[in-house]
């Protein structure tokens, strides 16, 4: 994965979702929409989906980078 890439889908994961998330559950409570928690419960899972792919390729290409290090 590219440097960019993995960026996008960080602040995606960190910093979008869980923005999105707050302003679902506010509007949605203000205005008493029927499907707020299940939007937030969807967004929220995203999030979690995400930052765990994410997660797993940080952590594959740290060792990789610690195994070309050592040759």
């Amino acid at each position: 994965m590219q440097n960019e890439t993995y960026d996008k889908l960080k602040w995606i994961a960190i910093i979008f979702f869980p923005a999105l998330s707050v302003l679902i559950k506010t509007i949605g409570s203000a205005v008493a929409w029927q499907y707020t928690d299940i939007a937030v419960l969807v967004i929220n899972a995203l999030a979690v989906f995400i930052g765990s792919l994410i997660g797993v390729s940080a952590k594959t290409y740290s060792l990789l980078t610690k195994d070309e290090e050592k040759e």
